[in-house]
């Protein structure tokens, strides 16, 4: 592409998220950028469905960046739960973060591990609100779901729209010590392994995020023309 790779602003602070879409964006011109590198803050997401966040988010980027934009919304929903955790996937349990200290794992270490820190706290007492949510269910299935929201700017009025999901079941206890969030919950019969079994390279082949992201490639070509 002429002048360079598009600036494309990812409406998301998440390391691992960040790792992921940039490993599928590969073979586009485009340079992923998360938001917090241009000190854009995160979005308030007050709806209830993923397509609405994710919309909100990215045009929140967009228009803080004056430029195109890219949101992941995605969770887990289980159908013995009625749909939750859904979009409170990364809220889902009351999470009291450890205070401020000095040489501490949590609010000591530079913004982006301090972030990374925090998440695994909260996903911690996500994964132990959910099995005890699923105490005695006979049916743990489960779904992965990434949907992906593209902006050229903020008042874009055809946004791109892309919708993954990645049908599993709840195991009773956690599995491995990959990814992140409800991964190692979740056992994919056909594989044989938790998400959080599984290497980068694997989990991106099959992933919510990887079927919404084969659709917005195809999107991104014949749409915006890259």
């Amino acid at each position: 592409m002429a002048g360079g790779p598009l600036r494309l602003v990812l409406a998301s602070n998440n390391a691992k998220k960040l790792s992921e879409l940039r490993a599928m964006l590969a073979g586009l011109p485009v340079s992923l950028v998360p938001q917090g590198d241009l000190g854009i803050s995160e979005a308030p997401e007050p709806h209830c469905t993923f397509i609405e966040n994710g919309l909100a988010k990215a045009r929140h980027a967009a228009a803080a960046a004056n430029g195109p934009a890219i949101a992941d919304d995605s969770g887990l929903c289980v159908p013995t739960l009625a749909g939750e955790p859904g979009v409170n996937s990364a809220h889902f349990a009351s999470v009291t973060l450890p205070a401020a200290r000095r040489g501490g794992d949590v609010d000591s270490a530079p913004a982006t591990l301090a972030r990374e820190a925090r998440r695994r706290v909260q996903d911690a007492a996500n994964n132990a609100l959910v099995l005890q949510r699923l105490h005695g269910a006979a049916d743990r299935r489960a779904y992965f779901v990434s949907t992906l929201v593209a902006v050229r700017h903020a008042a874009d009025p055809e946004p791109l729209v892309a919708v993954g999901r990645w049908p599993g079941e709840l195991l009773t206890e956690p599995r491995g010590d990959q990814g992140f969030g409800y991964d190692p919950l979740m056992f994919i019969p056909d594989l044989g392994l938790t998400v959080a079994e599984m290497d980068a390279e694997l989990k991106n082949q099959h992933s919510h995020r990887a079927r919404a992201m084969a659709q917005m490639l195809a999107l991104l070509r014949s749409v915006w023309r890259l």
